[in-house]
């Protein structure tokens, strides 16, 4: 046992050494696919024949899995099943299955055609042209052919998008952003009467004379942006910009009909077809036949069973009935602490999310009365209050709830996600960030003696205004009993912060939906681990969404609610960031722009208005070779169940660690 034991042992440290650390320091690495995928083709004219992705071999005995089983937690059920409406990974993770947009992504995060097979930029990212395949058809949830898909879903699209009317601000402020004309569009309907709204189409005279997009015919589509765009590329693999047809919209009907649509009457031209849908169930995705990429290799079915926390989904793969499933921090420690255990060398390290993870406040509290809190919201608007939680929170205890083993590789202190973009000298981004806050090796944010200072200035500067201990409510799914685990946790750490007669942190349990039961009415006192992954490679996707007074800020309106609070100085320090992200936005040199976003994130950091809390990295027991799976830090498309490599029997660690060898290699 001893021999197998230190056997393990060896790969785990193998892997710690090949494996990029999430939130690690070292050297500055640049950016080579080698361990680090592209984030974008910025400075380049975009290649039109990307390369093929090398799929890994392995030695594994199973056989390919036909029709995969997985999992989701019922506190991540799909809130809409109509793309163009959602910005929550909960939906689009399987909505990108359903729909076919103009590129894909490459399990190295390069750029391949899609329903564009070929497309440039002429003029340095001013003008972007798609030529598109002539083979793509819209099928119903039966697989009957409803339409051709043609350039012209595109005008459909995004005059939904900008349609204040129909789409409620959702996915448009990156179209607003970088579309001649769009911002334009955006707010002159937006203020017009609803009904009038609702009568306009892509067809109509202000959509085709105001905004920069023509289709000058059914396979050539042609974007023209405000300005210099070099990365108006990686927008094609979002939510944003993926096709929608007149006649889907014909049939549903626009805004709240179509925005509640059921997968009974949804259109789709990507590699599956939902046919069965069961809120708080199961899922049941079916293989497109009439999917245009005939030379892919897809399952046969997907089915994704809802499950009460991830210790269920655990034990449902152990009994063989699903094909992956994350490991708890309890199971882990058990397998892991056990040579005997049956699953001991089948534990898999994934690789890093795209996601960056932080903690949201709420400048807006409520009361369960619907009266105001407002002695969370004096609290919250204090600076120095809201600094002693982002330096006196000592995450340790909370990340090893996601990697034990490993816990250092989930720190995160910068609010966007690294790996997206590099200067031009090779410099990470994020780790630019790092160093303008003076944490140049991405670590090390707790403070607990500056964390005390903050504490009695907080204090002293809240006096007669607050009654201490501040009541923070975290609110989590009743019945869940990983995310009642994750609360103790976080009640200890928040509660080591000056003291529990400093913070008191309530746990508070809501039944099925938290935006609806909770967030909707203003409830939470913050959003903790919230993720956010770009939607495309440039820092404005992760910075615009904090800003004052834009519908197109999705915290800002969903989560934090900014613009409805009171405080002087914080709305005064709110808009000041907003005014430097504006400024960033409004640069063109990539160097110059990328430093003065990141002088925006170091404001925005050092004000706290969020605190960044993880990068995810976890533990799992797997069928699925990741090393085949889309991955980018940008776009909808990594959970696309396309060109997996599975096997009928688990990967082992060695497998595994020889996998992750062989791809960091090239092979």
């Amino acid at each position: 046992m001893k021999k197998k034991g230190t056997r393990l042992l060896a790969l785990l440290l193998a892997a710690m050494m090949v494996l990029t650390a999430c939130g690690g320091g070292g050297e500055p690495k640049q950016p080579d696919t080698t361990d680090t995928p592209p984030a974008t083709t910025d400075g380049e004219t975009p290649s039109t024949t990307p390369e093929t992705p090398t799929t890994p071999v392995t030695d594994n005995k199973g056989e390919p899995i036909k029709d995969f089983v997985t999992y989701q937690t019922a506190t991540a059920e799909m809130e809409t099943l109509f793309t163009l409406y959602s910005e929550s990974a909960g939906d689009l993770d399987y909505l990108t299955n359903c729909i076919a947009g103009l590129l894909e992504i490459d399990n190295r995060g390069k750029f391949l055609p899609a329903i564009a097979k070929e497309w440039e930029t002429p003029d340095e990212g001013k003008t972007w042209t798609f030529h598109l395949r002539d083979d793509v058809v819209w099928v119903d949830v039966n697989g009957n052919e409803m339409a051709k898909c043609t350039s012209k879903d595109w005008l459909t699209s995004l005059e939904y998008v900008l349609n204040w009317h129909k789409n409620s601000g959702r996915n448009s402020s990156m179209p607003r952003m970088m579309i001649a004309g769009a911002e334009e569009y955006f707010k002159t309907v937006e203020a017009m009467d609803e009904a009038e709204a609702l009568e306009l189409n892509c067809d109509s005279d202000l959509f085709k004379n105001t905004v920069g997009i023509e289709a000058p015919d059914d396979y050539t589509l042609v974007y023209h942006c405000v300005s210099n765009m070099l990365y108006f590329d990686s927008l094609a693999v979002s939510a944003a910009l993926m096709p929608l047809n007149q006649g889907q919209l014909d049939a549903v009907g626009v805004g709240s009909e179509m925005n509640s649509i059921e997968n009974t009457d949804l259109w789709y031209n990507g590699p599956y077809i939902m046919t069965e849908y069961i809120q708080n169930n199961s899922k049941t995705f079916t293989r497109n036949e009439s999917y245009y990429d005939k030379d892919c290799t897809l399952f046969d079915t997907v089915t994704v069973l809802m499950v009460d926390d991830v210790l269920m989904g655990q034990q449902l793969f152990m009994n063989g009935e699903v094909d992956i499933a994350p490991l708890s921090e309890s199971n882990l420690r058990t397998i892991y602490g056990d040579p005997n255990n049956e699953w001991y060398e089948h534990l898999v390290e994934g690789r890093p999310s795209k996601y960056s993870y932080q903690a949201h406040f709420n400048f807006h509290k409520k009361l369960d009365d619907g009266s105001e809190d407002d002695n969370w919201n004096n609290a919250i608007a204090n600076t120095a209050f809201r600094q002693s939680i982002y330096y006196g929170m000592d995450l340790t205890n909370y990340w090893a709830r996601t990697n034990f083993i490993h816990p250092e590789k989930c720190e995160n202190v910068a609010y966007t996600m690294k790996g997206l973009l590099y200067f031009s000298d090779g410099t990470d981004y994020v780790e630019h960030v790092w160093e303008k806050i003076g944490l140049p090796d991405g670590r090390g944010r707790y403070d607990a003696t500056k964390a005390q200072q903050l504490v009695e200035q907080a204090k002293q500067e809240l006096e007669g205004k607050v009654t201490f201990p501040v009541q923070l409510d975290h609110w989590i799914a009743a019945s869940n009993q990983n995310s009642l685990d994750q609360a103790v946790v976080l009640k200890e750490i928040i509660e080591a912060i000056g003291g529990p007669e400093y913070i008191t942190l309530n746990i508070r349990t809501y039944a099925t939906s938290l935006k609806k039961e909770v967030t909707d009415f203003r409830l939470h006192c913050w959003s903790f681990g919230n993720g956010w992954g770009a939607d495309y490679a440039d820092p404005e996707n992760f910075l615009f969404q904090e800003l004052y007074d834009d519908a197109g800020a999705l915290y800002s309106m969903n989560t934090s609610f900014i613009n409805e609070a009171t405080d002087p100085q914080l709305i005064e320090d709110y808009k000041t960031y907003t005014a430097m992200v504006r400024e960033a936005a409004g640069i063109y040199d990539k160097d110059e722009r990328y430093e003065k976003f990141a002088e925006a994130e170091a404001f925005m950091l050092d004000k706290a208005f969020v605190v960044p809390v993880l990068y995810q990295v976890n533990w799992r027991l797997t069928k699925v070779n990741a090393y085949t799976q889309k991955y980018a830090m940008f776009g909808m498309q990594n959970n696309m169940w396309k060109n997996w490599e599975t096997s009928t029997e688990p990967y082992t660690t060695e497998q595994y660690t020889q996998l992750e060898a062989a791809f960091n290699a090239g092979n």
